[in-house]
């Protein structure tokens, strides 16, 4: 695959060469000569029918988890966000001790490694907030919570030019990846403002259902403001806003 230089842009097909616009500009890549049909059925092919086979659970996995957290994701993902959890999934699953190659799957591998996964690398979250946090799963009881202690928000808090004030949100998940039923619980602090008055502590607790044999998921994040004339406004449409998943269980 080449990248594309020049003033003169192509898109389409010349010989066997396709030219063809991505977020990484414009590329040209040679045609391939395989046929569906042999892929799918040569024996020749077995380890890519595998491959494929996985990738695609593993961005299966990756979209219900999207879903599920779909609240928080709408102010809080970059571009490469959806390719870089469906990487991270397949990751997971190729730790899947119990089943054969290309049938493997995230239900029966480490979800454990999700944790520490930034959906924003804009924003992460490790390089915004830098007070401890406590993030707590009780399966039994169903809950998730953050515990945050009071700090003063203009020297614990990284924020983007422009910010005058922030929230802490967080969200706790329970997801079934075989159905892709889930419960989702999210809360938030109210608006504060970016400056040296410390805030009060933060505790959040998303209740889920109680003594779930499912995965538990627990995000936690920050929104950025800025305000105008008495109005606060999401900064810059909420791109350096950070997410992270900081907690993870299974049974």
């Amino acid at each position: 695959m080449a990248r594309q230089k020049g003033i003169i842009k192509l898109k389409g097909t010349i010989g066997d060469i396709t030219f063809l616009k991505t977020q990484d500009g414009y590329i040209a890549k040679e045609r391939t000569s395989l046929d569906g049909n042999r892929i799918k059925n040569d024996a020749a092919f077995q380890r890519t029918r595998e491959n494929n086979s996985e990738f695609g659970r593993g961005g299966k996995a990756g979209r219900k988890l999207r879903t599920a957290i779909r609240p928080l994701l709408l102010s809080a993902s970059d571009s490469r966000m959806v390719s870089r959890l469906t990487q991270s999934m397949i990751q997971v699953l190729q730790t899947d001790t119990i089943s054969d190659r290309g049938m493997r799957d995230v239900i029966n591998g480490d979800l454990g490694l999700l944790t520490g996964f930034e959906f924003n690398l804009k924003g992460k979250l490790s390089g915004s907030l830098f007070v401890p946090f406590e993030g707590v799963i009780d399966r039994v009881a169903g809950t998730l919570s953050v515990d945050i202690a009071s700090f003063v928000p203009s020297q614990m808090l990284a924020v983007p030019q422009g910010t005058t004030h922030f929230k802490i949100v967080s969200g706790g998940v329970d997801l079934d990846f075989e159905t892709g039923v889930f419960v989702t619980e999210t809360s938030e602090t109210a608006i504060l403002p970016w400056d040296i008055t410390p805030t009060a502590v933060i505790n959040h607790v998303n209740s889920v259902p109680a003594n779930s044999a499912h995965p538990l998921f627990l995000v936690l994040g920050i929104v950025f403001y800025q305000e105008v004339n008495g109005s606060m406004y999401p900064l810059k449409n909420g791109a350096f806003n950070p997410l992270s998943i900081v907690g993870v269980d299974t049974l």
